[in-house]
């Protein structure tokens, strides 16, 4: 398997990546168990990355996910083998009702049961024939140290908001923890690879225990068109940023082309932490989030999961359902049902529940012997201390609730904490008033989904219940604001399930609302589950990711990065890379030279306020001796320190202050882009910046002759931005009558006069060489940010008049990879100061070779 991470990064320099063909041999629809990834491993086999969509084959969706959604029954001991059968709770099978009929779809994952060794190629073979799944088996002690070790010991905790304070709070970090969550993940890497076409097919990887697979994708497909969705909640940054492998979980993340959440929350604190840990910045086009990443688009996601419709009504059409109900219209007869549906872990707030439902009995003793609260408690997923204690304390606080207030014939409270048939879960749900989610902290939670489409019931259920058709169904739901269903649910009564005395009203509200209002939030969350579900969320991401990959195919990609700090460089064709080798070569053979320098962030980082490094200045000093350019130095500057730093160098032509002061050289006196106007308005755009400095710890001024600079990038990222943008606004809106203009930069707003801009730095050197009767064939110009792309805009444009030779070589030149007028980009100021010293080194030869060529012959007779 070929992949573009490169060990030789010449070829990176050269600024052309090497071609791909496509070659003959394809990977084939689907691989088999054995021998595959020597295949993959082929140097020759050179189809995984194309510059072309495949037409042969049709494009396919792999889902991804830690359990297949099957389940597995070894026969009897006389039959041998395995019995295996579709799993119909499982999200990862209802989500192809959302992907087409004609939707061919692969699922790669574990099995449930632990299979023998030597049965796994057999059944391997039999689940990929069967039922189009690719099992990834574990070993024992591996799959224990990923699921039970990492996924539930740190990661399932962490983002539940669960910190390892003590050794009993989720366990400390164990770096052989970590291992083992990378080594399975690798592992299902290997699975996929045995089954994509790169170029056709779509991946869905599931959930929190493969964050670290998009890497492993992406290091072996650049283009893999691949999504990935969390369905458990993304914790703020304060508490993320705890995770010892906080940087290797997102930087993983951020190589999927989309990324999911259930709510805006979630997607705001994943967004938060790239920017706080990752120094990137999001912004929203036309509706939809996206995060730049190495000139790739991360696209964000934000939509809740549904639920599968046509199960939950095959399952209220059986006989066995409508049987449990009448037994339960029975058992409840005269009460008021009240419903909670949960897991028994620590983060579903049951006992919190409970506590409420003892505070409603005791505030209002007209409700004993009326209101029952039904507690299902579904089997933890996970195991240990916590679920013990869990189910310990549950089990005591119903005791202590109903010895209270029980009495014959009433239990106020019933307990269910043995596991019950779907059917059965359904009966309670049509026969509850209301239905009650106190999570303290949970991803989605489908319960009050399910809930309302029950209570919507059938006409079967309806005649069995008595219940007029003509008459609206109701129902009403108490739900936590920390459930990933709350914000879609605009009609529940929402609750901070911390606060008992409050779940306890919203309980008693829930029954005492009139049955015209229950009736209207019911027909509301109706509409929306109903329309809502699961087809239609899989559909809905789908195509996003669809839209997220379209621009693969005329993008050029490879990657760089070593282990999980891979990702892949993605360049439109147009833009590209400057070598060092091309320019000096380009140096060499022309005679009239402009070279335009930025200063901040090109010569020195934005970071760096000391004089410039005495290579630099070497560099510059070397370049301005050579009679053939006329170099520039443009910086935002005050002219003061740029003539300290810069008085060896006699011939450099200087712009401070964004070119509001130029400079020819070091004999020529300065002179101002436009006449000298009076700086009165500083007296108002001053005090308004010290305003935001005060209130932005990090933050400050920066006092120039023709400009002010407010500077926030010692505050907080997120906080500074935000001030940032405040500050623009404040200052346009008091600064509307003066001749000036208010622009923000990298870190920075700046109020500086109309019509100051670098651009016009480069008019007036062309100017001058064009005074001196020298026609441009070189023109480099170098910069990194907004500032910068006047200049650029000037350049360009000026390759279509007459400013420059008919044969010259422009190189308008950005730092890093984003979006500019530049054609070129390098990575960094280091890599600027390797190519200047190039050419400075070729202005030098050239010299010493023109030296000796003028040195007269000496002939010696004899």
């Amino acid at each position: 398997m070929f992949s573009r991470s490169y060990s030789n990064f010449l070829d990176l320099a050269s600024g052309d990546p090497p071609t791909f063909g496509r070659g003959e041999k394809r990977f084939p629809r689907v691989k088999t168990v054995a021998g595959v990834l020597s295949e993959l491993d082929d140097e020759n086999s050179n189809s995984v990355s194309s510059d072309a969509p495949s037409s042969v084959t049709q494009e396919r969706i792999i889902i991804v996910g830690n359990q297949l959604p099957l389940r597995a029954h070894r026969r009897a001991e006389g039959e041998g083998g395995w019995y295996f059968s579709w799993d119909e709770d499982s999200l990862l099978l209802q989500l192809k009702d959302g992907l087409g009929e004609d939707a061919e779809v692969v699922h790669v994952g574990c099995l449930k049961e632990e299979v023998d060794p030597s049965e796994q190629d057999s059944v391997a073979q039999t689940l990929l024939e069967t039922f189009k799944c690719v099992p990834a088996f574990l070993p024992p002690e591996l799959h224990s140290k990923f699921y039970h070790g990492f996924c539930k010991q740190h990661l399932w905790p962490l983002f539940h908001y669960m910190l390892p304070l003590s050794p009993d709070l989720g366990g400390r970090f164990d770096r052989s923890l970590w291992q083992a969550y990378v080594s399975v993940n690798k592992i299902f890497a290997d699975k996929v690879m045995e089954v994509i076409s790169p170029d056709d097919d779509f991946i869905w990887v599931h959930d929190y225990h493969l964050m670290v697979l998009p890497t492993f994708l992406r290091k072996r497909c650049n283009r893999v068109k691949l999504g990935f969705f969390l369905h458990s909640p993304f914790p703020s940054s304060e508490i993320y940023r705890t995770l010892p492998v906080r940087d290797e979980i997102l930087r993983a993340l951020l190589n999927s082309d989309l990324v999911g959440f259930h709510t805006f929350d979630y997607a705001r604190h994943f967004l938060s932490c790239c920017s706080r840990m990752l120094g990137l910045s999001y912004q929203s086009k036309r509706g939809y989030v996206g995060l730049e990443y190495y000139g790739r688009t991360v696209s964000i996601k934000i939509l809740p999961v549904g639920i599968h419709m046509g199960q939950l009504q095959s399952v209220m059409n059986l006989p066995e359902t409508e049987s449990k109900v009448v037994e339960l219209r029975d058992q409840f007869k005269g009460q008021i049902v009240m419903l909670g549906v949960d897991d028994m872990d620590i983060f579903k707030g049951i006992s919190l529940k409970l506590l409420a439902m003892e505070q409603l009995l005791l505030q209002h003793p007209d409700k004993r012997g009326k209101v029952v609260l039904v507690q299902i408690a579904n089997p933890a997923r996970g195991r240990g201390k916590d679920v013990q204690e869990v189910r310990s304390e549950t089990s005591t606080t119903v005791e202590r609730i109903n010895e209270k207030f029980g009495r014959p014939g009433y239990k106020p409270v019933i307990l269910i904490d043995t596991p019950l048939q779907f059917y059965e879960r359904i009966a309670y749900y049509i026969i509850a008033e209301c239905c009650l989610v106190t999570a303290v902290r949970d991803g989605m939670n489908l319960i009050p989904y399910e809930y309302i489409i029950c209570r919507q019931g059938n006409e079967r259920l309806d005649e069995t219940l008595g219940l007029d058709l003509l008459v609206p169904k109701k129902s009403m739901l108490v739900v936590s604001e920390f459930v990933g269903c709350s914000p879609s649910l605009s009609g529940a009564i929402r609750v901070n399930p911390w606060n008992i005395d409050t779940v306890a009203e919203a309980m008693d509200s829930a029954l005492r609302i009139p049955d015209p209002e229950k009736q209207l939030r019911h027909e509301k969350h109706y509409r929306y589950v109903s329309t809502h579900d699961v087809a239609y969320w899989a559909r809905s991401f789908l195509q996003d990711l669809e839209r997220a990959c379209r621009d693969h195919v005329r993008r050029r990609c490879w990657g760089i990065g070593f282990g999980l700090g891979f990702r892949v460089i993605a360049l439109d064709p147009s833009f590209r890379k400057l070598s060092v080798e091309h320019i000096v070569s380009a140096y060499k053979r022309t005679k009239n030279r402009a070279i335009l320098l930025d200063f901040d962030g090109t010569m020195v980082l934005h970071s760096v306020s000391t004089n410039p490094n005495t290579d630099a200045v070497r560099v510059l000093n070397s370049l301005c001796r050579d009679p053939k350019n006329v170099v520039f130095l443009a910086s935002g500057k005050d002219r003061k320190k740029l003539s300290e730093w810069f008085s060896s160098c006699e011939n450099l032509g200087i712009a401070a202050e964004h070119g509001f002061f130029i400079r020819e050289n070091n004999d020529a006196v300065w002179e101002t882009c436009k006449p000298l106007s009076n700086f009165d308005w500083k007296q108002v755009a001053e005090p308004v910046m010290q305003l935001y400095t005060e209130t932005t710890d990090g933050s400050f001024i920066e006092t120039k002759e023709s400009a002010l600079v407010w500077n926030y990038q010692y505050a907080d990222r997120d906080f500074g931005s935000c001030q940032a943008k405040e500050l623009l606004d404040h200052l346009e809106s008091v600064l509307a009558n003066e001749p000036v203009s208010v622009k923000s930069g990298q870190h920075i707003v700046e109020v500086k006069p109309q019509g100051v801009n670098k651009g016009f730095v480069a008019q007036r050197l062309l100017a001058k060489m064009q005074q001196k009767g020298m026609l441009p064939d070189f023109v480099l110009c170098i910069g990194d940010d907004r500032s910068d792309e006047d200049m650029f805009e000037v350049i360009m444009s000026a390759r279509t008049g007459s400013s420059f030779s008919s044969v010259a070589e422009v190189f308008a030149c950005t730092v890093g990879q984003k979006p500019s007028k530049a054609k070129y980009y390098v990575e960094d100021t280091g890599e600027i100061l390797r190519m200047l010293q190039g050419l400075a080194l070729a202005s030098e030869q050239a010299s010493r070779n023109s030296s000796q060529d003028a040195k007269p012959a000496i002939i010696i007779r004899e």
